[in-house]
Formats: C-alpha cells, sequence, structure tokens
C-alpha cells in the first residue's frame, strides 16, 4: 500500500504542474483584462495602460509571467490582487473559515441523511417509503441551484419572514450562535437537498447490488444478526461508490459553492472567485484554481485508498 500511495503522489506532480499550465494559459487568453474596465474611459490614455501593464507584469512573455508566479507560489508568495492589491493568500484564507463553516455543515448533514435513507430505500424496494424518496431525489437532482436557493428566499426569508436572507450574520449585530444558526439554515439547505439526492441514489442502487450476494446469506446462515449483516457487511461493501463521490465533494469545503454563495451573500471562497472572475482578477483565479486541482487530486487518492480497507478484495502493488 505505502508504496502505491508513494508512486501515486509521484505522479500527481507532472499531472498538477500541466493543470497550472492550461489554467495559467485559459486565463491568459479569456476576452477582457484587469485593464478591461478603464477601456470606456476618455482620460484613460496609451501612457496609463503602459504604466498599469508593466506595475501588473502583463507586458512580460507568457513563459515568464507563469515561471514567475509559479515560483512565487511554492515559495507562498501567490501574488496580489489587481483588484484589492492585497496578497492572494491573506484573502483566501479570509475567506476559508467561512467556507469551511457552511460547506462542512452541508458535508455533515448530507452524510447523515443521506446513509440511512439509502440504506432503507434499498431494504424497502418499491415500498411507498422507496418511491417517496425516489422521487424526492429526482426532483431535488433536476433542479437548478440557483432556482432552488431564491425559491427558499421567497418563501421563508421574504412571505413567512422565519429566515434571514442572506449574510453569514445580521450586520452590526454582536455574535450570537443562534442568530448564525438562522442565516446557514437557508444556504444549507439549498446545496445539501441537491447533493442528498444523488448520494441517496448511489447508495440505494450499490446496497441493492450488494444485499443479494452469496457473503451475506453465508452471515446469516452462521446467525448473524440482520442489523450486523447489514450494517457491518453490507453498508461497508457497498460504500464504495459513496466514497467516490463524498472524495469529489471534499474539495467543495475549502472552494466553496460559487452559485449559492452569490445568491446568500456568503463571504467565502465561492464568492471570492465570482468577484475575482467578474474583474479578471488573474492572481486570485490562478491561486483558488491551484488550491482546487490539487484538493481533487489529493482527495481522489485517499478514495483509491479508502477503497482497499472497504473490500478487502482489492489490492494494491
Amino acid at each position: 500500500m505505502s508504496r502505491y500511495i508513494v508512486r501515486r503522489l509521484v505522479q500527481a506532480l507532472p499531472l498538477l504542474l500541466a493543470i497550472s499550465v492550461v489554467s495559467f494559459a485559459i486565463l491568459k487568453v479569456t476576452p477582457g483584462g484587469p485593464l478591461a474596465a478603464y477601456e470606456g474611459n476618455p482620460n484613460f490614455t496609451d501612457d496609463d495602460r503602459i504604466r498599469l501593464e508593466h506595475a501588473f507584469g502583463l507586458d512580460r512573455p507568457l513563459p515568464i509571467q507563469y515561471l514567475s508566479w509559479f515560483s512565487g507560489f511554492l515559495t507562498g508568495d501567490w501574488g496580489y490582487s489587481f483588484a484589492s492589491h492585497q496578497p492572494v493568500l491573506s484573502l483566501i484564507f479570509e475567506r476559508l473559515p467561512a467556507t469551511l463553516y457552511l460547506m462542512g455543515t452541508v458535508f455533515l448533514v448530507v452524510l447523515l441523511l443521506a446513509i440511512p435513507i439509502g440504506v432503507l430505500t434499498a431494504l424497502k424496494q418499491y415500498s411507498a417509503f422507496d418511491h417517496v424518496v425516489t422521487g424526492a431525489t429526482f426532483t431535488f437532482l433536476s433542479t437548478p441551484t440557483f432556482w432552488l436557493g431564491l425559491l427558499l428566499i421567497i418563501v421563508f426569508g421574504l412571505d413567512l419572514r422565519w429566515l434571514p436572507l442572506g449574510g453569514i450574520a445580521t450586520s452590526g449585530a454582536p455574535f450570537d450562535v443562534g442568530d448564525r444558526l438562522r442565516h446557514l439554515i437557508l444556504p444549507v439547505a439549498t446545496i445539501a437537498l441537491v447533493q442528498l439526492g444523488s448520494h441517496v441514489r448511489f447508495l440505494r442502487a450499490s446496497m441493492l447490488e450488494t444485499i443479494g450476494q452469496d457473503f451475506l446469506r453465508t452471515a446469516r446462515a452462521k446467525g448473524l444478526g440482520e442489523r450486523v449483516v447489514v450494517l457491518r457487511h453490507a453498508l461497508k461493501n457497498a460504500a464504495i461508490p459513496l466514497v467516490t463521490i463524498v472524495a469529489l465533494d471534499v474539495p467543495e469545503l475549502f472552494v466553496g459553492a460559487l452559485v449559492t454563495e452569490q445568491i446568500f451573500g456568503w463571504p467565502g471562497m465561492g464568492r471570492l472567485f465570482w468577484d475575482a472572475a467578474t474583474r479578471s482578477d488573474y492572481p486570485v483565479l490562478q491561486g483558488i484554481l491551484a488550491v482546487s486541482s490539487t484538493l481533487i487530486v489529493f482527495a481522489n487518492l485517499t478514495a483509491d485508498v479508502l477503497y482497499g480497507y472497504l473490500d478487502p478484495r482489492i489490492r494494491y502493488s
């Protein structure tokens, strides 16, 4: 196992390097740029353009720009935001706690609901409960996140006035746990309802495939209780597809949910990415893309390692 992990880590290095090159090139060739905001200003002269391009380092050849960014990235100097002139690393660490707070709650809620619901729908296949859950999961899977978020705001924020419309806390109010939790409900519900559908469907399908296998019949024949058979044997083997989905969800803990954070005015990484994209703030965009791509690669590696624990038949060399 250790040899496999080391080999995968070595293979990840050129992959991450290639991702950084491609993402850097794509950002540079996209229309607009950090100087696009000045193009409609009649007082903006060519001398001003040359001065700003030199200040931002945009007048250098593209390979030199990439090497400068990459060397700084490795040493912890991720550059400065074109818009706010703050260090990119400090901007990310400023927004990261809010994203961890939101996405961590979503992560826990989805897992706590998806596992029991997925198991029950498999054990009660074609029952009324299964039909209701199947209809609900397909409904939420086909619902756009932005539409669901706006619907929840209209119903629970504007019509019923039960919950705040957005933000992470009431502006100007002292810290209050209840106030923080009330602000958390709508964005968590928006993301969790959509994610819950896919998690439940994958776990249900995997459980249905697992509960009919011979090793479970053998476990029952040995006198093991049904709860032990289902939870210790069936669920452990059926969890492999769920592990894959959860591993792909892990990067969202750090990079946030772009659409949801924008709708609810949540001051996290997703909103930071949105603001940077609208301003063509290349250093911030590149920093977030580098973090997310690294997390995706290592989350997949973690999932591969967990496969061997969940299914003893899987062997790594």
